[in-house]
């Protein structure tokens, strides 16, 4: 199995487990007399397995990460620059969308709003940041599909 197969099917899993907590909630309780639409024990069966499938996928991704090795790093190394990265962007582009945002002056007696960091040279920066982003998601996309599962 792929790892990128691997990934699809953990979002399956986690999918599926957000159903089945919101299944048993429908069916934790019911009125003197009644029966619940679904068996509880069934679902709570069912939630045992994906659990336990999760936790199997979780530390063979977990595993492979750590031990595929793509220019000089770990997928797990590479996975942390991209959060870092896109962490960093947000806050980057948030900010230069502010510093840029100057309104204009109708009269010269009206405050004047200024920026307080070069606008351009921090355009750069992002757009940098930004092909860094996308070089590193390519190279875990590639990897992603190329890597076997451990």
């Amino acid at each position: 199995m792929k790892l990128a197969e691997a990934l699809q099917e953990r979002a399956d899993i986690m999918r599926r487990l957000d159903q089945l907590r919101y299944r048993l909630s429908r069916n934790a309780t019911v009125q003197e007399g009644e029966k619940p639409a679904e068996d509880p024990a069934e679902l709570i069966r069912e939630t045992d397995e994906c659990v336990a499938r999760l936790e199997e996928l979780m530390a063979r991704i977990n595993m492979t990460n750590a031990q595929t090795v793509i220019e000089g790093l770990t997928l797990t190394q590479l996975i942390a620059r991209r959060d870092a990265l896109t962490q960093k962007l947000s806050i980057y582009r948030n900010f230069l969308s502010e510093a840029s945002n100057i309104t204009s002056r109708a009269t010269r007696s009206e405050i004047k709003i200024l920026s307080t960091v070069n606008v351009r040279k921090l355009q750069k920066q992002v757009d940098d940041m930004s092909r860094d982003l996308r070089l590193t998601d390519n190279a875990l996309q590639q990897a992603n599909w190329t890597v076997e599962l451990k």
